[in-house]
């Protein structure tokens, strides 16, 4: 048979059949859709069957013998399975609301309408993905099924459509999560993320059932980032010289690209206009305004291991002038108490101030720092010339006590490696940067005073508008002229990303 008349035949019988599944289902009172709260896929067994009243002998009279063969057929193969499905529960409360019928092959079957989806998950590789984390391969078959049925028998036509239905569904939520989302959790991979991230949930899988045209929805989802698509015209053009001519910086370079277009689908940028963007990879700070980048500087930020820099999303508050630095304990313990040792004037020629109980020490030139426990003291460096926060730090909350602060010794940012600090920022162009959040202005200043001032005093002052901030980790990236630029992985998270990204791959 020729594949024209094939077609031609398979598409006749569907559309015969759905038509008459159709009609058989006329009778069934259906309720509104009620929304199960969920974040995560989980896998349970359905348990619940068609809401229809029953008269006293069990019966349901407003259903034929025929009508009740075809849910019950449809409901079995929805219980069967259930385990593959993202979302059971809610998926299983949508199809008893719609009376148990295959409403998106209804919708959708025709051969342009689910072919597109066909090939939109085999294109999936073009976005670093493998096609068969969305069961394209059993979508494929469940159609190809379908289109070729040959029975007469509607029930055996409503299990192979339930089939279909439910291949839809599986891959069509997969792959819209995965484009908009993601296909991991940052939160759940790395031990230092404090970035407000959106995954999906219950109205991501209830807009599914929404959809009006398949091809409109999935080219809707598609990434339009500008750093994104750089990186995906990368990935195609090395795909296509890998298959020819294969080798491990080729591979490597992959990995890159695969991890970095991931990050960039996970849904962790501010809704704002402007924000400022810290690159931890790159040691690089931006201040975005309209997707444009209106003030850019170095940075330097902690040093690989414990000291790393985290990933943090929140709202710069406001800043001190001449800041006060309470010294961390660990740095107490580990530096400054080492540096006394070795030099009895260390303190006072860098005007730290030493506490033991809150009450001030008078003399701590005359404690030996190599044998009592530093652990009874605490240290507080005074607004000056030599405060290692110099002039100026920028306040956020979050949970490490990061912040982003200005620095003495400026010649560390002709260094290529900054991954040197403690875990806060330090900022190349303070001022630059104040007069970014801050706008031209009175406060503007007055702060700008503050910080030029030959007797320097500490003193906080409030932004007139709080502006997000996000620190962020991505080992590729465009440059100045639109190009990909590769950076270091400094604190080796790549490889947890594609590793995570790997359990996915089916």
């Amino acid at each position: 048979m020729r594949v024209f008349e094939r077609d031609f035949l398979g598409n006749y019988l569907i559309r015969i059949t759905v038509c008459l599944l159709l009609f058989s289902s006329c009778g069934v009172r259906r309720a509104n859709t009620s929304q199960a709260a969920a974040n995560y896929p989980t896998q349970i067994s359905i348990k619940s069957r068609p809401d229809i009243k029953q008269d006293s002998s069990g019966n349901h009279p407003e259903l034929t013998r025929k009508q009740k063969a075809l849910r019950a057929a449809f409901i079995d193969v929805l219980e069967t399975k259930s385990a593959d499905l993202p979302f059971p529960d809610l998926i299983n409360s949508i199809y008893e609301k719609k009376g148990y019928q295959p409403v998106l092959v209804q919708k959708f079957f025709s051969a342009q309408q689910l072919q597109t989806l066909s090939d939109c998950l085999d294109n999936s590789i073009t976005h670093g993905l493998n096609p068969e984390q969305f069961f394209v391969t059993g979508l494929k078959y469940q159609l190809d099924e379908v289109i070729h049925q040959k029975s007469s028998d509607t029930v055996r036509i409503q299990r192979g459509l339930a089939k279909l239905e439910l291949a839809v569904v599986n891959s069509l939520i997969r792959y819209s999560m995965a484009m908009q989302y993601g296909v991991t959790n940052p939160a759940k991979i790395y031990s230092h993320y404090a970035t407000p991230t959106l995954i999906p949930d219950s109205s991501s899988v209830i807009g599914i059932f929404e959809i009006v045209n398949l091809k409109i929805y999935l080219d809707s989802i598609q990434p339009k980032g500008k750093t994104y698509l750089a990186l995906q015209k990368v990935l195609k053009r090395l795909d296509a010289d890998t298959m020819e001519n294969e080798d491990s910086v080729k591979l490597i370079m992959r990995q890159k690209l695969v991890v970095n277009m991931e990050r960039l689908r996970w849904k962790n940028k501010p809704a704002d206009q402007k924000f400022v963007a810290v690159n931890i990879a790159d040691f690089s700070l931006d201040v975005m305004d309209n997707n444009k980048s209106v003030l850019h500087m170095k940075v330097c930020v902690g040093e690989p291991g414990d000291k790393q820099t985290p990933q943090i999303g929140s709202m710069i508050h406001s800043v001190q002038i001449n800041p006060v630095w309470n010294i961390p304990q660990s740095i107490a313990r580990n530096e400054i108490s080492r540096y006394a040792s070795e030099d009895r004037y260390y303190l006072s020629n860098n005007n730290i101030k030493v506490f033991k109980k809150g009450k001030l020490i008078r003399d701590p030139e005359s404690i030996d720092w190599s044998a009592i426990d530093v652990r009874d003291y605490s240290f507080q460096q005074q607004p000056g010339a030599k405060n290692s926060l110099g002039k100026i730090k920028f306040l956020f909350k979050n949970g490490s006590s990061i912040y982003l602060h200005d620095t003495p010794v400026k010649s560390v940012f002709k260094q290529g490696m900054r991954a040197i600090s403690h875990g806060c920022v330090r900022v190349e162009k303070p001022l630059d940067l104040a007069f970014a959040l801050f706008g031209k202005g009175e406060k503007y200043d007055q702060l700008k005073k503050g910080m030029e001032s030959g007797y320097p005093r500490a003193k906080f002052m409030g932004l007139p508008q709080q502006i997000p901030v996000r620190l962020f980790y991505y080992t590729a990236w465009l440059n100045e002229k639109g190009g990909v630029r590769f950076g270091k992985d400094i604190y080796g998270l790549d490889q947890l990303v594609y590793d995570e990204m790997q359990k996915k791959q089916f």
